[in-house]
């Protein structure tokens, strides 16, 4: 697993799978494998996927769990960047690369705007730049086992389930957390993609970084789609996982009117990266 400074966007030909089907050409546009109905090797692969998976998350975050309030989370990143790392490797046995914008500073706080996929976008993206990188998270979902506990635990910036706070809730958590040089890690569109294309995006996150002053990351994983996707408990293994960073957008001083052209040129730079890797798998 390496990390490249890379400001190209190179072509994607790994094959979508390597069992002879094509999940790309299952439905709709490139891409869309929910038309795909897997075989018995597919659901063999996917069933030691989730064991080599949940051996790993189970203790993995239970001891982080505990750390987390022993010791704090930075005190730990180290090794929350092993356990991304591998919970990629056992539940997914994919090969990961990461290739960072020479633009994105390491000593600099931004929100770093992804895709949304499945439930492997935080530990598929998180690794790719050394920023602490709070996530943000329905109040809700703490009180899931295992994973919410491990995410409450860190710190994770907790959105209220009445709409009508949420902004500032959310806007109030970012400051704190930019206040203890900690960046952001948001997902705009605010659900997780049923295609695998990029869905519109929600301007809530991108008001809190314009009034913090803050500079937006465009972040755009690839191929994590193709191992798994919303709606379905099947695990694709052997994939190639390619995190984009891209060049940071400032929104500090936009104004009202601006903002539409500006969240729009964050989302333009993910779509691009999105549909240049789904585009490509119609060729294999």
């Amino acid at each position: 697993m390496t990390t490249q400074q890379s400001e190209r966007t190179r072509p994607h030909d790994e094959a979508a799978a390597d069992d002879g089907s094509h999940p790309a050409r299952a439905e709709g546009k490139p891409g869309d494998w929910r038309g795909w109905r897997p075989g018995l090797k597919d659901k063999l692969l996917s069933a030691a996927c989730w064991a080599t998976g949940v051996s790993w998350i189970v203790p993995m975050t239970s001891v982080m769990t505990a750390a987390h309030y022993l010791v704090g989370a930075e005190k730990i990143d180290g090794l929350s960047r092993v356990f991304c790392h591998g919970m990629v490797k056992t539940a997914t046995m994919s090969r990961w690369e990461a290739h960072v914008h020479p633009a994105v500073r390491d000593d600099e706080q931004y929100v770093f705007a992804q895709n949304h996929i499945n439930h492997f976008d935080f530990v598929s993206m998180y690794p790719a730049t050394p920023h602490f990188k709070q996530g943000i998270e329905l109040a809700s979902h703490f009180d899931y086992p295992v994973y919410g506990w491990f995410m409450k635990s860190r710190g994770t910036i907790p959105v209220p389930a009445e709409r009508s706070e949420r902004l500032a809730a959310v806007e109030q958590g970012m400051r704190d957390e930019v206040a203890r040089g900690h960046s952001i890690l948001a997902f705009p569109e605010g659900t997780r993609t049923l295609n695998g294309r990029v869905g519109p995006f929600r301007s809530g996150i991108f008001v809190a970084a314009r009034n913090l002053g803050l500079k937006v990351v465009p972040t755009t994983v690839t191929g994590m789609y193709t191992a798994m996707r919303k709606g379905s408990l099947v695990i694709r293994p052997f994939q190639k996982i390619d995190v984009w960073i891209d060049e940071p957008v400032d929104f500090a001083g936009v104004s009202d009117e601006e903002l539409p052209a500006k969240i729009d040129e964050v989302r333009n730079a993910i779509v691009a990266r999105v549909d240049h890797y789904l585009d490509s798998l119609e060729a294999t």
